[in-house]
């Protein structure tokens, strides 16, 4: 139905024991798949070893396998008809591999200790409308370099780094470019391959979940890029995942985007719409952001942008509006303020779209 609002603690890895043993649950949506395994280092990446079992017509697959633990590389070998074996990335996974490996980590992001109640409990008068609000973009690979020959800082080194320089210039906010895992640096993160993973340059998600600690700890708002708007075709990642367009759309006048080179979510499908409202949920309930910014809305809202004509579909009404994506834009915009009062979703949004900011039972999308 697409109101799973926590389906990433039932789909992906997830630490578990069962019976006495410990070991890790692995659950995916493929419903297409003729096969799905999990591989990886404890079974030398044989598709033989540990083939899950599909549960029922949901579409899922599951196993859970003993012994395996935490930082265990795997991905999804999916056989798809016509015999031909493909190896994806988790979807849900916490943590990934630095590039240029793909490969998914098995990550518990369940263990660190927050410090910021205080700062979370009074989130909604923090953001309020009618206090000052001046907000610092970071790119946090570019911020500050280590000097050790490293490429990156940590996020935790990060944290150090860019606190005293946000007090000292006075902003209430720092917004991040898209901290999800992207397989190209050039993209600034703007290519996201891992919505649920912050990406492994910078540390892991403990780490992360310390920079934002900090940052409350210190007065400071943070507020998340987030990209719903396109994926990478990058065959580890969601493009034909299961061997059709599962998280996209079949027909390229719908599910490519002609500037970027990319695919385009399908809106539509209760699935993909539920995949990325929980996962804006995930990032503030899981990882304490208090606002959400939302990238490139108006590529959303438009079945003919960047397209000439002859190139897209009309919608049922013969219009150019996105129906699916304005249903999936106002569905998570009540849903976030429903369950996360204070916390601020805002449209990157370049046209005269109407009524971005009004409140959807008057007709608007929702955005705060």
């Amino acid at each position: 139905a697409g109101i799973c609002y926590d389906i990433y603690e039932y789909l992906g890895a997830h630490v578990r024991k069962k019976e006495g043993v410990d070991g890790v649950n692995f659950a995916v949506w493929a419903p297409n798949a003729v096969r799905v395994s999990v591989v990886g280092d404890f079974n030398e990446w044989d598709g033989r070893c540990h083939q899950m079992r599909r549960l029922g017509n949901s579409g899922i697959f599951e196993l859970f396998i003993p012994r395996v633990r935490t930082g265990d590389n795997y991905k999804y070998e999916i056989k798809i008809h016509g015999g031909i074996a493909v190896l994806k990335s988790d979807p849900y996974g916490f943590f990934a591999q630095l590039r240029p490996e793909t490969a998914s980590c098995v990550c518990n992001i369940d263990k660190y200790k927050w410090n910021d109640d205080e700062f979370v409990a009074n989130r909604a008068d923090f953001n309020s409308t009618d206090k000052p609000f001046s907000v610092y973009e970071i790119h946090p690979g570019s911020f500050a370099k280590p000097d050790d020959g490293r490429e990156f800082l940590n996020y935790r080194e990060l944290a150090e780094e860019i606190i005293p320089y946000v007090l000292k210039m006075g902003y209430t906010h720092i917004e991040l470019m898209p901290v999800m895992e992207h397989p190209f640096d050039e993209s600034w993160g703007y290519q996201v391959i891992g919505l649920y993973a912050p990406t492994s340059r910078y540390g892991s998600p403990e780490d992360f979940m310390y920079f934002i600690d900090k940052m409350h700890q210190n007065g400071i708002g943070v507020i998340l890029d987030w990209v719903p708007a396109h994926f990478p075709k990058n065959d580890y990642g969601l493009a034909g995942f299961d061997g059709t367009c599962l998280y996209e759309h079949l027909d390229p006048r719908k599910g490519v985007h002609p500037h970027w080179g990319t695919l385009i979510f399908n809106y539509g499908r209760p699935e993909v719409s539920n995949y990325l409202i929980a996962n804006a949920l995930f990032w503030v309930e899981k990882f304490h952001a208090d606002g959400i910014r939302m990238d490139a809305v108006a590529s959303m809202l438009y079945l003919d942008y960047g397209r000439k004509d002859g190139e897209w579909i009309p919608n049922m009404y013969g219009g150019k509006e996105n129906l699916e994506a304005i249903e999936m834009l106002k569905h998570l915009n009540s849903v976030m303020a429903e369950r996360n009062p204070g916390v601020m979703m805002i449209a990157e949004e370049s046209t005269a779209w109407p009524m971005v900011t009004e409140d959807v039972e008057e007709g608007g999308l929702g955005f705060t």
